[in-house]
């Protein structure tokens, strides 16, 4: 599979996680990919990294957002904002490098969650 590295997706998210008041989101430990070439029917996925890493090789949590070329880049503004904060959603309160499900005892991650964000934050 190809990637490249998406300084606008990083940007856009920079400036959703400061919109959203997302403040346990470390910006700077957010990475953005592209795949160009991806067989997944996955618009965009977000990859984390184990608690191993932190504790035996003392390496901050980090978060990679992948965003599936053929599929989002067609996808309207409005869309692509909905996509981005349904990953970000996924990073728990923590950081730690976990990801949270699409439904747990106290969370759901899907579109009438997204778009009570974006009406809360009249995006």
């Amino acid at each position: 599979m190809k990637y490249q590295l998406a300084p606008e997706i990083k940007q856009q998210i920079e400036i959703l996680v400061q919109r959203l008041n997302f403040t346990h989101i470390k910006p700077q430990n957010i990475h953005c990919i592209r795949s160009l070439d991806a067989k997944t029917r996955a618009i965009a996925r977000i990859w984390g990294m184990s608690r191993l890493f932190k504790e035996v090789a003392g390496i901050e949590p980090n978060y990679i957002i992948e965003v599936n070329a053929k599929r989002f880049d067609k996808m309207n503004n409005r869309e692509k904002i909905k996509t981005l904060i349904h990953e970000l959603m996924h990073i728990p309160k923590t950081f730690s490098g976990a990801l949270l499900s699409h439904r747990g005892k106290y969370h759901r991650i899907n579109d009438r969650e997204v778009e009570k964000i974006l009406k809360e934050n009249r995006l």
